[in-house]
């Protein structure tokens, strides 16, 4: 793919598809998480299934925004450091901009009931696209057919939903059982090869 393209248009890929995608999500990090997969796996091609899965698995453990974390891996795949900041670039200037907006028209924004109908319609819009977020990762986990995978995702929602349990927490106990099965599976591969 990237041999195919310019670094030019690589990076104004980059910077264009993150802009248009950041300006059109409303609803935190995990609407991105689906238009990305739209646009950079099946679209775009430059991504598998399994690199978007473990790339809203790494945005969502670290520090900072989803969509940012996203874009500095995906930018940084794609075309080096160059990348990440068009990616980062193309991520933070529709909000930036909005935000800036909405300051400034804040008492207008705050006291119309149109915007507040607006914003209401748009939480239905954003909680479906969480949803198919949602499924689509579950299905990905199904389909390791992992028991070990299966049963982390079940719990972790256990956990979460009926317990209260924080996703920081879930997060480090998912991560530590995730480094402690692939040391047993290096171990046990290192044990057969000795054989």
């Amino acid at each position: 793919m990237n041999k195919e393209m310019s670094k030019k248009t690589i990076l104004w890929t980059l910077f264009r598809t993150m802009f248009i995608l950041s300006a059109c999500t409303f609803g935190g990090g995990f609407v991105i998480v689906s238009l990305m997969k739209k646009k950079y796996v099946e679209e775009l091609k430059w991504l598998d299934e399994d690199e978007m899965l473990d790339i809203t698995a790494i945005t969502q453990s670290s520090p900072g925004p989803l969509p940012v974390n996203a874009s500095v891996i995906i930018g940084y795949r794609m075309c080096g450091i160059a990348g990440s900041i068009a990616a980062v670039l193309g991520a933070i200037l529709p909000p930036m901009i909005i935000i800036s907006l909405i300051c400034v028209f804040y008492n207008q924004f705050r006291t119309n009931k149109y915007i507040a109908i607006a914003l209401q319609v748009m939480r239905a819009g954003v909680a479906a696209v969480i949803f198919d977020v949602v499924i689509n990762l579950a299905k990905n986990v199904c389909k390791t057919r992992r028991v070990l995978y299966i049963g982390m995702m079940i719990t972790a929602f256990i956990c979460t939903y009926f317990f209260g349990v924080s996703a920081m927490l879930i997060i480090l106990i998912c991560l530590g059982i995730g480094i402690a099965d692939l040391l047993i599976d290096l171990a046990a591969k290192k044990k057969g090869d000795a054989e």
